[in-house]
C-alpha cells in the first residue's frame, strides 16, 4: 500500500478534475462571452489564434511545459514540478481554446436583443452574463464541464511529467505502474482499479444529465 498508495491517487484525481472542469468553464465562458458580444481590437485575431493553437497537440508542449514549470518553481515552489496547482493550471491552458470555441459558437445562437433589453433596464455586462446568459447557455457549459472532467482523469502524459511523488499522482500514472513492470503485470489489480476510476465519471454524468437534455429538448423544440 506504501507503494501503491490508491487512496491517495483516487482523492487526487477527484479533486484535480473537479477543480479543472469548473475553473474551464468558468474561464472559457468569461472568453467566448467576451469574443461573442464584445468588438474590441484583436478580436478576429484573436480567435483565429485559437482555431491555430487546437492544431497542435499537447504533447507537443510536453518538453516547454517541464523546463517552465522547472524555473517557476525556483521562485514559486507550489507552481513548479510536483504540484498539483502546477497541473491544474497546465490544464487549463491546454484546454482553453477549444473550450472557448465551443462556447463562442453557443453564445451566438442566443439573441443579441436579450442583452438589449436588460442592458435598457439597467443591466451592465457582469449582470447580463451571470443571471441572464449563463442561464441560456447551461447545456454547453455542462458539455464542457463533463468533457473537461473526463480529459484530466484520463490523461497520463502531462500528468506524469509534472507529479513525481507517488503520493500526489493521479490514478492514470500511479495505476500504470500496476503493468509498466514486465515482471510483475497485475492486470487483475489493474482492471479493478479502472472500473473503480469509472465512479467519478459516471457521477458526474449523472449529476450534469439533466442540463445537458434541457439543451437538447430546447433544440429540438426550436
Amino acid at each position: 500500500m506504501a507503494q501503491h498508495p490508491y487512496a491517495y491517487w483516487y482523492v487526487n484525481t477527484v479533486v484535480i478534475g473537479l477543480i479543472t472542469a469548473a475553473a474551464s468553464v468558468f474561464i472559457g465562458a468569461l472568453a467566448a462571452y467576451a469574443f461573442s458580444r464584445l468588438r474590441f481590437t484583436g478580436r478576429r485575431i484573436g480567435l483565429l489564434s485559437i482555431i491555430v493553437v487546437q492544431m497542435f497537440p499537447q504533447v507537443l508542449s510536453i518538453v516547454a511545459i517541464y523546463l517552465l514549470l522547472t524555473k517557476l518553481g525556483e521562485i514559486y515552489p507550489f507552481l513548479g514540478i510536483n504540484s498539483r496547482i502546477a497541473l491544474i493550471m497546465v490544464y487549463l491552458g491546454g484546454a482553453m481554446g477549444v473550450n472557448t470555441y465551443l462556447m463562442y459558437g453557443f453564445f451566438n445562437t442566443i439573441p443579441k436583443e436579450i442583452d438589449e433589453a436588460a442592458q435598457i433596464d439597467g443591466a451592465g455586462h457582469a449582470r447580463t452574463f451571470f443571471t441572464i446568459i449563463l442561464p441560456l447557455v447551461s447545456p454547453i457549459l455542462a458539455v464542457i464541464g463533463l468533457l473537461s472532467f473526463i480529459s484530466t482523469v484520463s490523461e497520463y502524459a502531462v500528468a506524469s511529467t509534472v507529479l513525481v511523488s507517488p503520493e500526489k499522482q493521479t490514478l492514470a500514472v500511479g495505476m500504470y505502474a500496476f503493468v509498466s513492470d514486465r515482471f510483475s503485470q497485475n492486470w487483475g489489480v489493474f482492471s479493478s482499479g479502472a472500473v473503480l476510476a469509472a465512479i467519478p465519471v459516471v457521477v458526474v454524468f449523472l449529476f450534469l444529465q439533466k442540463y445537458i437534455v434541457s439543451g437538447l429538448t430546447v433544440g429540438a423544440v426550436k
